[in-house]
């Protein structure tokens, strides 16, 4: 837990640094879009899924530096879905990340705005990534083409279209399910797949990769909704209850707080099975990743 931890710190600041030193020289961009669009982007954050897309290529034996832009590309897309989900028209919320919000601080104008320029901004770090590294036409096309169907319609998009249709309502665990795993894990397994592409892992390891980042997607969400019941507002940086005073499904609702955590111990019990015997691949930092997201508290 504690080397896990002090990756993920280590990691999350190369990442950091990275966005910071990258969004400094945004050139022909209004400042005011310039400044709201850095305010979200440098506000903190765990930064898990750059961590996931690092952590994944050094397991294949690849370089940090070569995943890091495709890292931050995906943590452009990631803050650029949270901007559009604090609006009001959406979940109107008042903090993301023990911060106000962007559009509480630049209106929603310009949250709007600031969204659709860091999710187009993060398509042109893929690619001159992809040219950076060197990477084969194919693969590079094949990154973006699953950029548009992991976080587009087809996926966190998705996801959300259905999250908003099932306030209010009743579901099934299936169906909980499904809106989870596009909503929160689709951008998780992009992550994890990412890192898997540019490494050129062979079709079984990235199969098993894709299991991993499932159950470690799932896992994510069941214990951000367990957070939202019992967690610190200090700590996670917004208002605790929140998905119960928006009329959320969540698991914690469906299935109590007991049954939640026994469902997060299976998720994470199948995602270390689906990779710990991999012989092409060096499953350690993964799976104290996938023990320390177990274990959060934020």
């Amino acid at each position: 837990m504690i080397e896990a931890k002090a990756y993920i710190q280590k990691t999350a600041e190369m990442v950091h640094q990275e966005l910071d030193h990258m969004s400094r020289n945004w050139i022909d961009i209004p400042n005011n879009l310039k400044e709201s669009m850095r305010y979200s982007l440098l506000a903190g954050g765990k930064r898990i899924r750059p961590v996931l897309t690092i952590a994944t290529t050094e397991a294949l034996g690849g370089d940090a530096k070569i995943a890091l832009p495709f890292g931050c590309a995906i943590e452009m897309i990631h803050t650029y879905s949270l901007i559009h989900d604090d609006l009001p028209a959406m979940d109107d919320d008042d903090y993301r990340r023990g911060k106000w919000t962007n559009h509480k601080v630049f209106g929603e104008a310009m949250a709007i705005l600031a969204g659709d320029g860091l999710l187009t901004e993060a398509f042109g770090l893929l690619a001159s990534g992809a040219n950076a590294a060197n990477l084969s036409a194919p693969i590079a096309l094949e990154i973006i083409q699953d950029a548009t169907r992991y976080a587009g319609a087809r996926g966190m998009i998705n996801g959300q279209v259905q999250d908003m249709g099932n306030e209010n309502k009743s579901i099934t665990l299936q169906e909980l399910e499904e809106v989870h795993r596009r909503k929160t894990g689709d951008l998780i397994t992009f992550s994890i797949r990412i890192g898997a592409l540019i490494t050129g892992a062979n079709k079984e390891t990235l199969d098993a990769l894709m299991t991993f980042s499932y159950q470690l997607g799932l896992a994510f969400q069941i214990q951000d909704d367990i957070l939202d019941v019992v967690g610190d507002q200090a700590v996670i940086g917004k208002p605790v209850g929140s998905d119960e005073h928006n009329h959320k499904a969540t698991y914690p609702a469906l299935l109590g707080i007991e049954e939640s955590k026994r469902r997060l111990q299976e998720c994470i019990h199948s995602a270390r099975i689906s990779i710990q015997d991999r012989k092409d691949l060096n499953p350690t930092r993964l799976l104290e990743l996938a023990d320390y997201l177990l274990m959060r508290d934020r």
